[in-house]
């Protein structure tokens, strides 16, 4: 029986290295443990659940009377050998007139203690009867157990734990803050252990994290490659982890067998599955960066009954093999590391079935852009936006699948051009082109989608000023067009050839080129193009001091869009709307349409449309003479166009506000003073900004009058929350939906109460309860 009156009981281990980081985990798992009687830790085997779990203890050990002690399960193999090996633990395993479960009911009956019992994936259904069985008969007995998938039985309170944290790939920190990272502390805490001298310099920073990067954050395989340090250099290292299990080979001899290689500790998680969750396995690997349920039933269901494969994926994510995440509108996504998709890839391979389901990825991931796309105008683009954005590593992956085919390429070409819409709304302008330019290195020809592609590619390098190449894909898409004779084709080229000439200064042909494919798209029906054409139109008109026929443009674009509860090309409509009245000299109505352009393009992040909108609101303060402000607003324009890029640097100088304001200030204030209050804009970021530009004033709350506060039941209901002070993200976790939603439904009523202000809401919503 085990001492009762010692300082310090149990059977904790002394740790043979430094724990490193978890902070934040440690504090959950000691305020759960006063809270509760079984807290079990899951997560992947490597990822660092029994050093947590034994770091933790050891911190609450005085909390327990009779101490902590640790059940270590990893080498016991039959159910029937649980209890004893509990009991032997506890060393309790000199009394045989009883049980070992007797045994142990009768020593933690009446005991304060904490076992932890470590390792119980493979034993769960055994090890979950005898805790329930302890628990029930000890009031004051505490569990906090490891394993892969949950115990499983009431009172239970489950804590993943995630891998540690690694630096940001476009992060460029200070030695003192990279350490900061536990990964990176890891990695250099252990590779001081393998090489004496060790440290972390200026030099080697960026290849040490991007090792942790490479290994996930995962503790067991850092620790392997820092041992690496003995016969690599860091540059070696990283070189070499493309091909993570032959390298990571070693290991300490007194850690588990299980342990001794990432490959070992893979094939214990897989090994501990069925037979059909080891085929799920498989299959998933065959997306990349994630997927969601709809895509897994339809790519990975073959020969399963409906509704396997959710319950598959679920016990996938119960043994820690998948990991869950929350995603747009309340849904659900399912990602897997990296380490273990190359691992199932394997199995996926070595089984003959890898041709055909990456087939079916492709096939469905194609259905999936072309729904976007046909969908692009209508109340589901900000949903489509999130999905797409969502999707892009599985994206990618489908057009790389078509274009290593060479009798797949036109299925990269329509999703390629389905991409297009999105490409451009998230001003991802180079990753549209590196795409397109790829499905057109093959011929093709008078097809929709390669006319479509050649136009596209067209528009983008316009977008980029790259006017020679843009010249010659026009020639090329116009040729092919003009030779079928199809309308509808020569309206797609009219429509690209005209956003070209009209970046190239030609202002004249643009508007003819415009005019001729509204036409064509209004005749086809295909609201979408007629749109983008519409707005092209608008444009030339408007630089031609053509106002009254831009306008009609603008609105006719503008009408269009709202009806149908589109959001991105009516922030265009408004801001290019705002440009015109604007121009005309009506100063007052620009400026709200601006601003309510601004408050739309926040919602869609759009940076293009926010930098033309701030430009143009630079032009007003300086036609108002606030050349203070004019000067903040040209440089936060200028920063948020140099964030997107090249494109709207020459949107900005084609529209000429931003010129304008920047001369007009320089004039007013000085070259000195313009300078610092410039300098005060560029360093804002893109919220700030936005903020400033739509002069939001926390102290400016204004009374409305009830006729304006026209607000849906669900817009009431959000304005409620706002006044309580919740964020767009509160919101959207209270009601179940997406943050771009709650960001949407804000908007609204931010511009129905023709507010700029969160906090001019809350003023309103206590007057109105007042009343």
């Amino acid at each position: 029986m085990p001492p009762t009156s010692q300082g310090a009981l149990g059977n904790l281990p002394a740790e043979l290295t430094q724990f490193v980081g978890r902070g934040r985990e440690i504090a959950e798992v000691r305020q759960l443990l006063s809270e509760s009687r079984l807290v079990t830790l899951t997560g992947i085997g490597g990822v660092g659940k029994t050093r947590l779990s034994i770091r933790a203890a050891e911190d609450v050990r005085r909390a327990f009377d009779d101490g902590v002690w640790l059940v270590e399960f990893g080498r016991v193999r039959e159910p029937d050998l649980v209890a004893g090996a509990a009991a032997s633990a506890l060393k309790l395993t000199g009394r045989t007139a009883q049980t070992p479960q007797e045994l142990l009911v009768d020593f933690v009956a009446t005991r304060h203690l904490l076992l932890v019992l470590d390792n119980c994936e493979h034993l769960v259904d055994a090890i979950a009867s005898l805790a329930e069985s302890l628990l029930r008969a000890a009031p004051r007995l505490h569990i906090l157990a490891t394993s892969r998938e949950p115990i499983g039985i009431g009172g239970e309170v489950v804590v993943p734990v995630p891998p540690l944290s690694v630096p940001a790939a476009e992060w460029s920190p200070s030695l003192r803050a990279m350490l900061r990272c536990d990964a990176v502390a890891l990695f250099v805490d252990r590779a001081r252990s393998a090489v004496p001298g060790f440290e972390l310099t200026e030099d080697s920073k960026i290849t040490v994290a991007s090792i942790c990067r490479r290994l996930e954050g995962l503790p067991l395989p850092i620790e392997l490659t820092a041992a690496r340090l003995r016969a690599m250099s860091p540059e070696q290292i990283l070189q070499r982890l493309t091909d993570r299990y032959r390298l990571l080979t070693g290991g300490g001899r007194a850690a588990p067998s299980r342990q001794q290689t990432l490959r070992q500790c893979v094939d214990w998680s897989y090994d501990l599955l069925t037979d059909r969750e080891r085929e799920l396995w498989a299959r998933v690997t065959v997306f990349a960066g994630g997927f969601e349920l709809d895509a897994a039933e339809a790519i990975c269901g073959d020969g399963l009954e409906p509704g396997d494969v959710l319950d598959l994926v679920g016990s996938l994510v119960d043994k820690s093999v998948l990991i869950r995440e929350t995603c747009g509108a309340g849904g659900v996504r399912y990602r897997m590391l990296e380490t273990l998709r190359e691992y199932g890839r394997e199995r996926l391979r070595a089984g003959g079935g890898e041709m055909a389901l990456q087939r079916r990825h492709r096939d469905w991931f194609e259905r999936l852009a072309l729904r976007a796309y046909g969908e692009w105008i209508g109340p589901k683009q900000l949903e489509w936006i999130d999905r797409l954005n969502r999707e892009q590593p599985n994206l990618r992956e489908a057009m790389e699948y078509s274009l290593a085919g060479p009798d797949e390429a036109e299925s990269a070409e329509r999703i390629a051009v389905a991409q297009y819409e999105f490409w451009v709304a998230r001003q991802r302008v180079s990753e549209a082109r590196y795409w397109l330019g790829r499905v057109l290195e093959r011929p093709g020809g008078a097809t929709l989608p390669h006319i479509a592609a050649l136009c596209a590619e067209t528009v983008l390098a316009a977008m980029q000023t790259d006017l020679e190449s843009g010249s010659a894909r026009i020639e090329q898409a116009r040729s092919l067009a003009e030779g079928s004779g199809d309308e509808v084709l020569c309206a797609y080229v009219d429509g690209a050839h005209g956003l070209l000439s009209l970046f190239s200064g030609d202002l004249t042909g643009a508007r003819a080129q415009l005019e001729r494919s509204v036409l064509g798209f209004e005749a086809a029906g295909d609201v979408l193009h007629q749109v983008s054409s519409l707005l092209g139109l608008g444009v030339a008109c408007g630089l031609l001091q053509e106002a009254d026929r831009a306008t009609a443009c603008q609105e006719r674009a503008l009408a269009l869009t709202t009806t149908r509860g589109e959001s991105v090309y009516r922030s265009y409509a408004i801001a290019q709307l705002a440009y015109t009245t604007v121009e005309r000299g009506d100063l007052e109505r620009g400026s709200v349409l601006v601003k309510e352009s601004l408050r739309v393009s926040r919602m869609i992040e759009d940076g293009l449309s926010v930098a033309s909108c701030l430009a143009t609101l630079a032009f007003v303060a300086a036609e108002q003479g606030q050349a203070q402000r004019a000067a903040v607003l040209v440089g936060a324009a200028m920063a948020v166009g140099e964030s997107v890029g090249s494109q709207a640097v020459g949107i900005l100088e084609m529209f000429g506000h931003q010129t304008q304001a920047q001369q007009y200030a320089i004039n007013a204030l000085g070259q000195r003073a313009f300078e610092v209050a410039l300098r005060r804009g560029r360093d804002l970021d893109i919220d700030s900004a936005l903020a400033y530009a739509l002069e939001e004033d926390p102290s400016a709350a204004a009374e409305v009058p009830a006729a304006m506060a026209v607000l849906t039941r669900r817009e009431k209901q959000i304005a409620e929350l706002v006044a309580e002070g919740l964020t767009n993200r509160a919101i959207a976790e209270k009601l179940v939906i997406s943050q771009r939603t709650a960001a949407g439904h804000v908007e609204h009523i931010l511009s129905k109460l023709h507010f700029a202000t969160r906090a001019q809401v809350a003023a309103w919503v206590v007057a109105h309860h007042r009343t």
